[in-house]
């Protein structure tokens, strides 16, 4: 068995749906452990694109299982709107199996979301208001409602009922209406009997394959610097996408991940509020927003961009057992005469190379930088390292030895061809 974690190791939307898909075609099951439709994987290939929210990247190819976790909180009206959306496109023939202890997001999740980021006015954290954060809040209280429940009648009412109750008394708190229990009941009963066809206990599924000596791929929403622990909080997201939470989330041993594969964009972006300390703006920032289509897959939202900031990567190396790098959107940098690369933070006049803890420190940091000469030439079409320029290469070579990570993967344009692969460690 071999088991690989694809992990965003910055503030997401690093690429990681285009090297799922990618290393995928080499897997037998692709696994999503944690998040929701929060998030989205843009995949290309064979001029078509397909944006991915909440399905695992596997799922257009009818071989692989895809696996929806445990640790996913699962929008049930969403899933199977993205499957029709999939199967109108000619997807059709696929292996789906949904974790029977997911917790699901319901009307009111939506609701409060969207209320919460309201009433903290200028504090507010730039959610998507898919409901993602109540809905593991309530995982957490306890009161949350299960994959396992709602494709059970009986049991749906009666959590839907105990839940409801609750949630109402929020929303009426927070000057909104409270919600019919038999409107969301036979709405949400019926996509429970669409949705029971997929449900298993994929815990056991999994070491079934492990046993097997599956090639198992996880994957995960958003990236490091957004987790609950150890991200910039609390401008992050409300689950772990790290490497060390993939076992829990899973359903697995820590013991059977081997190596975790950090994605990172040859630069930096950040959707929403929050501390980002290599960001620029003006001409510049447009310049390469647009070349690198810098907008939100789900929210559309235009992102913030900054130079690759070393400091922030390594920390997330760190905590995510990263040892392996695949660098992503490498081409949108041509064009530029110069390209900066963060590699440590002055900090009230002290030099540190780790990130704060506190937004107040975090705000304050002055990020330094080595400044390498860009190249003008176009590397949308190289298939090897030994074909860019010698200062694209020199940039590769400058990030390995500022993380400590061996570049195995770098990516010139969208397409699946337009992926390099360095190393053959996937195995």
């Amino acid at each position: 068995m071999s088991a690989l974690v694809v992990v965003g190791s910055q503030w997401g939307d690093e690429g990681k749906g285009k090297i799922t898909d990618y290393l995928a075609q080499e897997s037998d099951v692709v696994v999503r452990s944690q998040g929701g439709n929060n998030a989205g994987h843009t995949i290309t290939f064979g001029g078509e694109k397909f944006a991915l929210r909440s399905i695992p990247s596997g799922i257009f190819n009818p071989k692989i299982k895809n696996v929806m976790a445990n640790g996913m909180v699962i929008n049930p009206k969403q899933m199977l709107e993205e499957l029709h959306g999939l199967e109108e496109r000619g997807i059709k023939d696929y292996q789906l199996f949904v974790s029977n202890r997911a917790h699901i997001v319901l009307p009111y999740h939506e609701l409060l979301d969207g209320a919460y980021e309201q009433f903290k006015g200028d504090k507010k954290i730039g959610t998507t208001k898919r409901g993602i954060g109540p809905a593991y809040a309530d995982k957490a209280n306890r009161i949350g409602i299960r994959i396992a429940d709602l494709i059970d009648p009986e049991a749906f009412k009666n959590a839907l009922k105990a839940t409801l109750t609750i949630k109402n008394m929020e929303l009426k708190m927070l000057g909104m209406d409270p919600l019919d229990f038999d409107t969301i009941y036979k709405e949400y009963v019926e996509y429970g009997k669409k949705i029971k066809p997929f449900v298993c206990d994929t815990s056991l599924l999994l070491e079934e394959e492990i046993e097997k000596g599956s090639k198992i791929l996880f994957e995960g929403a958003q990236g490091v610097m957004l987790c609950l622990d150890h991200g910039t909080y609390p401008y992050v997201t409300s689950s772990s996408p790290t490497g060390a939470s993939v076992p829990l989330n899973s359903g697995i041993a820590p013991r059977y991940i081997n190596n975790v594969l950090g994605i990172c964009k040859a630069y930096t972006t950040r959707v929403g509020e929050g501390p980002f300390p290599t960001e620029i703006d003006g001409e510049l920032a447009t310049y390469i927003r647009e070349r690198g289509h810098e907008y939100g897959t789900v929210t559309k939202r235009p992102r913030r961009v900054g130079w690759l900031d070393c400091v922030a990567l390594n920390y997330a190396r760190r905590v995510s057992g990263i040892n392996y790098l695949s660098l992503m959107l490498f081409d949108v940098l041509s064009g530029l005469k110069e390209i900066k690369i963060c590699y440590e933070y002055k900090l009230d006049g002290k030099t540190i190379k780790t990130m704060p803890a506190t937004l107040e420190e975090l705000q304050r940091v002055e990020p330094q930088y080595i400044t390498m000469p860009g190249w003008d030439e176009d590397i949308t079409k190289v298939t090897s390292f030994d074909e860019l320029p010698v200062n694209a290469q020199n940039y590769i070579r400058k990030i390995e030895e500022l993380t400590k990570s061996e570049v195995v993967i770098f990516s010139v344009g969208p397409d699946r061809l337009q992926t390099i692969r360095l190393k053959d460690f996937f195995k």
